[in-house]
């Protein structure tokens, strides 16, 4: 990564550097100018598995918060190790990103937030789709008012895994299963767009035989005049229904999924504008009583997050993602979670 003269830079660490660590985090940070990747924990100890020669390498988590001089520690490990990583990381004086979904309970979330306040430090949650561009595609007609009053929402992130895999999501304990790996992101969206729910109910289930966790979801979100419906399915072979919106003046439908994470698996670089940019036979389509049209999908980039990051730790700019804000996600996971368990509504 070259800095440019006179750019300040964050000494960046990665805790934990799987699948999350290189595609959706290492790519953006090598791709902004201020932060500089400084060292990782990784049981790898092959160098052609860092990110470069000058990254330090440490065999754990508890080595690198205890001699690493990083300034941010990004946390991407799995979800039952979130919180006390992040208190450790918190009590050394570190600022913190953590990788969705936070943490694995409400009392673990705010224990962290009152620790970052009173240490004076940056805590923030890795909610990248929200930059996703089909996503902020459909924002943008909400916020127009081309759609009316909404009246439905549904959002769904569906996929064909009929096999269940052997990876650590898909093994019980504390925060794996599908509700807590794609439920925040489509949680966040929806808080974003409507704010708190009155009440919700959910059906969460195993579906898929010799699986160990949740792989289903069906959540529904009541709001005055408004239902939005959350949903994942490891069963669907067709092209996935993204979005589907309803209101007073017409309805928007999108499929397919946002390119980033296909692209950056193919090793594309987020270095330029448009290296999101969807292709028009991808776009949705809006359609009212007289007339339907497509829709040019905005473009998305999870750039986005990091220049928000970096722009809070060297400008004291707005953290683009409060922990607070995650800790709502987190309470609602654990209301769907009671909805299920008691198969009745549950009022927030």
């Amino acid at each position: 990564m070259t800095t440019a003269p006179g750019t300040p830079t964050i000494p960046t660490a990665l805790i934990g550097f799987g699948f999350s660590a290189r595609t959706f985090h290492l790519p953006f940070l090598q791709a902004l100018p201020e932060f500089s990747v400084t060292a990782v924990s990784t049981r790898n100890s092959d160098p052609r598995h860092l990110p470069s020669p000058e990254v330090t390498r440490y065999d754990d988590a508890e080595a690198l918060l205890d001699r690493d001089e990083a300034r941010l520690v990004i946390i991407t490990t799995p979800n039952d190790s979130h919180y006390a990583l992040a208190r450790r990381a918190l009590e050394l004086g570190k600022d913190v990103v953590i990788d969705k979904p936070f943490v694995c309970s409400s009392k673990e979330g705010q224990a962290l937030i009152d620790l970052a306040r009173e240490r004076g430090r940056l805590l923030s949650v890795y909610q990248n789709r929200r930059w996703d561009g089909d996503f902020l595609t459909l924002r943008s007609l909400i916020d127009s008012g081309r759609l009316g009053a909404v009246r439905l929402l549904e959002s769904r992130f569906d996929r064909f895994r009929p096999q269940p895999r052997e990876r650590w999501r898909e093994q019980p304990g504390r925060g794996s299963g599908i509700w807590y790996d794609l439920g925040p992101h489509l949680l966040d969206q929806a808080l974003l767009l409507f704010g708190k729910p009155q009440a919700l109910t959910a059906r969460l289930a195993t579906l898929r035989e010799q699986c160990q966790v949740i792989d289903y979801f069906h959540v529904q979100l009541h709001y005055p005049q408004l239902e939005v419906v959350l949903n994942s399915s490891p069963f669907c072979a067709a092209p996935n229904l993204r979005f589907h919106v309803e209101g007073s003046g017409g309805s928007y439908r999108k499929q397919g999924l946002d390119p980033q994470e296909e692209r950056l698996l193919a090793g594309a670089r987020p270095d330029r504008d448009e290296w999101a940019r969807e292709p028009a036979e991808s776009w949705g389509e809006f359609s009212d009583a007289e007339h339907s049209e497509r829709v040019e999908t905005l473009c998305g980039d999870y750039r986005h997050y990091y220049r928000g990051i970096a722009d809070a730790l060297l400008h004291g700019a707005e953290n683009p993602v409060p922990a607070e804000q995650a800790l709502d996600t987190i309470r609602l996971i654990e209301l769907a979670q009671q909805s299920n368990e008691e198969g009745r509504r549950i009022r927030l």
